[in-house]
């Protein structure tokens, strides 16, 4: 069967990152549908010889590394990271991104935020101006998560509680995630992302400003963009 557009301008960024993992670099795995591409690739990689470490930013990307036999390590192993590889629900022409569409969002930014560069790979309907128009995720504590909410919608934002089979989704590290709906055009990200980290209960969010490095976005005909 023929692959469908979208999931070969994923494949195409995710072969694409797989090039630029050179000897004995420590690797982020990151998590999603186009990530998932680049650990393929990355397998691919490592059974022809290129040595590596590397360490997930989710217990589903570790569970495929392993079932390809990737080396992965203890994240308590890793001081930091050469290269960290993940997508994006959205990014602007700053590179200023959304993300946590998969509920990883906590880990992805500690591992983002522990690398020498975070390449970020995507296909191009995530490409927009501005950010906005979406959710924003953010991770929020079980305990008490109803007066965080009350918090969170004193800020004249509303959203919903993240639901899975009709059950109240939890991350991998217990958190239940608070989906705020975003007007179309988000006009201050910086001050949003601070205004939500001041509330007691709130983790973190899935606004990543100024983490991304190279950008690779895939095109339905299988050719690939960096800048």
């Amino acid at each position: 069967m023929d692959q469908k557009p979208m999931e070969i301008a994923k494949r195409a960024a995710g072969i694409k990152a797989a090039e630029f993992i050179e000897p004995h670099m420590t690797v982020g795995l990151g998590t999603g549908s186009t990530t998932k591409y680049f650990i393929e690739a990355l397998a691919e990689r490592f059974k022809n010889g290129l040595s590596f470490r590397c360490a997930a930013t989710s217990t589903a990307s570790e569970s495929l590394a392993k079932s390809l036999g990737l080396p992965l390590v203890p994240i308590a192993s890793v001081s930091y990271f050469d290269i960290d590889v993940d997508g994006a629900d959205l990014i602007d022409d700053e590179k200023n991104m959304i993300k946590g569409g998969g509920g990883a969002l906590l880990r992805e930014k500690i591992i983002a935020g522990s690398s020498r560069e975070m390449i970020v790979l995507i296909d191009s309907t995530k490409r927009k101006k501005h950010l906005g128009g979406s959710f924003l995720p953010v991770e929020i504590l079980p305990f008490g998560s109803n007066l965080t909410i009350n918090k969170i919608e004193s800020m004249n934002l509303r959203g919903a509680i993240r639901l899975r089979e009709g059950r109240v989704y939890t991350t991998d590290n217990g958190n239940f995630i608070y989906d705020i709906q975003l007007e179309d055009q988000l006009s201050d990200p910086w001050g949003l992302e601070l205004s939500l980290l001041n509330i007691p209960g709130v983790i973190e969010t899935g606004l990543f400003l100024g983490y991304a490095g190279r950008v690779i976005m895939g095109e339905e005909n299988g050719s690939v963009h960096i800048y």
